[in-house]
């Protein structure tokens, strides 16, 4: 029998109804014949409340000599809903055991809030499963070689899913969620008209589209650009370890038409299209360096400064300035991040070379991504003709192998989403 990894975010657990459908998920899986373990996030809200809890006790910064406490506090609600899960399940008759991440271990470094997995022990938790009970995990938590609690950052259930799901040789990983699967753009914004068209209607055409399979370059461009299905560092883990994904509804009944979305290597893709789908982010800043000066290391001091700061750094333009020995420098950050970005730009010893920093947080960012891009030409000429054809002017572009992303004014996000759906065949029929 295979052994099968299902992994339930908040929102599938948020209370004792929904509880029950994933234990009826779970049960049904177990019935088929898999060997099965369980990976839940805290209730929705949950954590958010444990944060503010933590903060109101220690201060609004957490930082180091309180970090490792922080922790404590907001990894407690997983544990609440290993338990519930667990007694859910035995109330439906099915043997059912909750694991907390010290009893595993699941073993992290020491980087509280943001801690990465290095080892997990699965025999025992592999020898439980195969004698047929299921096994209920917490997610976004492990501990340090001092038995301290670590987590790994928002999002990390996903991550705990799939290093679970590959320390114990797993067929696959279930990741289900509030979406039936990876959609080819935000189905929220690429559906206007529907509700009031009849089939045949223009207004029709204009839908995202569920993929089958979507290749994990395409998944971890996807993620990394804006989209919510999948933490970053969990299509990373499963790349890498060679897991399979399915990323599924938990709002359905067992027996349901739930097919999903599989994550896979790009060989399992037989039909590999031009571009797979439409990412966007607003959280996005763009800075502006007037008049620095035009010499070797500039460049390697200014984005060192961003470095330590720990500012990550997007889009990087460079052009000549009007002044003789002066040049221009235009690159992104995380809106959040822009204003310390700045501060870190006009501080410091020695002083950094230039006239004016500028920033402008109005902005968002639109790619295109799809493997088909490596065999492909005019993929980019699609895409300045589409966004031309709206009178949408492109201020940034940066390029990958399998990626093309546009830096445009913020207002504009939902026409440039929904006219590029267009242009590269993505709306559904």
């Amino acid at each position: 029998m295979a052994r099968l990894v299902m992994k339930f975010g908040g929102t599938s657990v948020a209370d004792p109804d929904r509880i029950a459908r994933v234990a009826r998920l779970v049960a049904a899986e177990r019935q088929a014949g898999c060997r099965t373990a369980v990976v839940v996030s805290a209730q929705s809200g949950e954590t958010d409340r444990l944060v503010r809890l933590a903060r109101a006790c220690g201060g609004e910064e957490l930082g180091p000599g309180f970090d490792d406490e922080y922790d404590v506090v907001v990894a407690a609600g997983e544990q609440v809903t290993t338990g519930l899960l667990a007694l859910a399940l035995r109330k439906m008759g099915v043997p059912a055991r909750s694991w907390q991440n010290w009893q595993i271990p699941i073993r992290s470094d020491a980087a509280h809030a943001k801690a990465r997995i290095e080892d997990i022990d699965a025999g025992p938790l592999g020898a439980a499963i195969d004698a047929g009970e299921v096994a209920v995990i917490p997610g976004f938590q492990a501990i340090t070689a001092g038995q301290r609690i670590t987590t790994l950052g928002r999002g990390g259930s996903d991550t705990s899913a799939v290093a679970v799901a590959a320390a114990l040789g797993a067929l696959r990983c279930d990741i289900y969620t509030d979406v039936d699967g990876v959609y080819t753009t935000d189905p929220r914004i690429v559906r206007y008209g529907e509700e009031n068209a009849l089939p045949g209607d223009p207004a029709m055409r204009h839908r995202a589209r569920r993929l089958e399979k979507i290749s994990y370059e395409e998944m971890l461009e996807m993620a990394s650009l804006g989209a919510k299905v999948l933490q970053t560092r969990s299509v990373e883990l499963a790349m890498a370890k060679g897991v399979r994904v399915r990323v599924l509804s938990s709002f359905v009944e067992p027996g349901d038409p739930n097919p999903g979305t599989i994550v896979c290597d790009e060989d399992e893709i037989v039909e590999k299209q031009v571009v797979s789908g439409v990412a966007y982010s607003r959280d996005e800043a763009k800075l502006t360096l007037l008049g620095v000066a035009d010499t070797p290391g500039v460049a390697a001091e200014i984005f060192g400064r961003l470095a330590e700061a720990a500012i990550n750094v997007d889009m990087i333009v460079q052009s000549q300035s009007r002044a003789e020995g002066r040049q221009n420098i235009v690159f992104t950050c995380p809106d959040r991040d822009a204003g310390r970005a700045r501060d870190v730009l006009l501080s410091g010893t020695p002083k950094l070379d230039l006239e004016q920093v500028q920033v402008r947080r109005d902005v968002a960012k639109v790619s295109v991504i799809g493997i088909g891009m490596k065999s492909q030409v005019g993929v980019a000429r699609t895409m300045f003709a589409a966004l031309a054809a709206k009178g949408i002017n492109i201020e940034a572009i940066a390029t990958s192998e399998i990626k093309i992303s546009v830096l445009i004014d913020a207002q504009y996000t939902e026409l440039a989403v929904r006219a590029l759906h267009t242009a590269y065949g993505l709306d559904a029929a």
